[in-house]
Formats: structure tokens, sequence, C-alpha cells
């Protein structure tokens, strides 16, 4: 595992300033493979008003953009650096989370796999997880990761396009056995949006966080 100074301290693109962040619930952006903290930060109008968004930016850079972890060819990963990575937006988050009721977050590609790992690394710190286009970590029998607890009362939304061309099917596969058992989970699948997300996904992705945690906090 890497110390944490080893990374560069967050970059973090706000939806809110400071002064009107206090008492509203937090949703934290997590972007893919080679993009940085703007990528998704556009959806932050298109999502319920009520919450703050926060972009987080990948500490490690690759090519123009950032990455998460070290990806192969076939977007094979090491477990160590996954962990590593989350740790980071954790140990981030545990700096601002008390000025919020509740943290959701949500993941493209693989910052879906961060979503998913943060959430199985502390089960009981989140109120919901979209995953957009993207898979769970196979961790094997790691003992960090608190799956046990995951009782399937946490709602997530899972979209996808069957045609994706970059998320391998193995990848697939696990991530579907993982949530049937684990999470609340709402899936769809989308025609023609590829490696990507579409205007009906942000829109089903919004009333899921209407009604999953905003609702769910009334």
């Amino acid at each position: 595992m890497m110390p944490a100074d080893a990374f560069p301290a967050p970059v973090v693109l706000w939806s809110k300033s400071e002064a009107d962040r206090a008492g509203k619930p937090l949703l934290i952006l997590l972007h893919g493979h080679g993009a940085n903290e703007q990528d998704l930060f556009s959806l932050a109008e298109l999502l319920p008003a009520d919450f703050v968004v926060a972009a987080v930016r990948a500490p490690i850079a690759t090519g123009p953009g950032f990455t998460w972890f070290p990806l192969t060819a076939s977007i094979d990963y090491t477990l160590d650096a996954v962990m590593d990575a989350s740790s980071y937006v954790l140990d981030w988050l545990d700096s601002v989370k008390a000025n919020h009721p509740s943290v959701t977050l949500l993941g493209f590609s693989m910052g879906m796999a961060m979503a998913t790992t943060m959430l199985r690394q502390r089960p009981a710190d989140f109120a919901a997880v979209v995953g957009l286009s993207g898979f769970v970590v196979d961790a094997g029998p790691d003992t960090s990761f608190r799956d046990a607890q995951l009782d399937g009362t946490v709602p997530m939304f899972w979209g996808r396009d069957q045609q994706d061309p970059v998320i391998t099917q193995d990848k697939i596969e696990f991530t579907m056995g993982w949530v049937r058992r684990h999470v609340k989970l709402t899936k769809v699948l989308y025609a023609g949006m590829w490696h990507g997300i579409n205007q009906q996904e942000i829109g089903h992705v919004s009333e899921f966080l209407t009604h999953e945690v905003l609702n769910g906090r009334k």
C-alpha cells in the first residue's frame, strides 16, 4: 500500500460555495480512466438541486487526464492500487462529511469500481451508489472488504449498454453476481449508448436519487 502522502492533495470541484454546503446531502462524482474532475461536473445541473455535488480528480496522471489506479491493456489492475485510490478519496471525505446529512457516490467506468470499493470498505457510510458503464472489482478473499455487512439495503443504480466495448465480460459477470447479493439494485440497460452516458440515463439517475435519497430522508 502507498503512504497517504504519496498522492497529491485532492482537487475537487464543488457545485456550491462553501457557505451554501452545510446541511445539504453530498453527491460525490468519480470520473473514469483518463478523464478529470470536469468530465462529469456538467451532470450537476441535470441532477436534483438539493444535493451539493463534489467532483473529485483521480490522483495519478495518465496522458492528458488522470486515473484512479493503473490499468493494463486488458483493463486489469492490482487490488493494492485500488485500495490506495479508495483510501485517497475516503481520507478526503472524512474531512468534509460532518457538514452533510448523507453521502452518495456516483462513478462512471473506473469511477464505478471506485464507488463500489468505497461502499465495500464502509458499508454504513453511504446513502446510495450510482454506477454508470462500469464494474465492481473482484477482491477475492481480501478481508478489508466488508461485503458481509451489505445485506441488500443500500440502494444502487447500475446503468449500462450490453454492447459496451470497454468493460469485459468477466467483469460484468462478477459485477452481476455481486450486486444481486449485496445491494438494493435498480438495473437499467440502454441501447446505442456504448461506453458512455446518455440523457435518458441521467433522467433515470435523477429519479433514483430523488426517490432513494431525498425522499428517503423525509
